[in-house]
């Protein structure tokens, strides 16, 4: 078997960055839905301090989010 080449992390992340950043928005957003689903608060950073979205405000939240990409 042919030993693997090593790999240059620069070229991945030029690459083949977006699904790294992909990944970590789905990551993040399916732990927003759990806390919905759990019915507990999540905090964000909004405006330079720390905001609490309660859990009946967290589709808005992400819809926000959503809007700015």
């Amino acid at each position: 078997m042919k030993p693997e080449a090593p790999k240059d992390i620069d070229r991945i992340f030029a690459e083949e960055g977006y699904l790294i950043t992909e990944a970590i928005r789905k990551g993040a957003r399916d732990a927003i839905l759990r806390h919905k689903q759990a019915g507990l608060p999540i905090v964000v950073w909004r405006d330079g301090k720390s905001v609490w979205i309660q859990p009946e405000e967290i589709d808005d939240y992400l819809a926000e989010q959503d809007a700015r990409r």
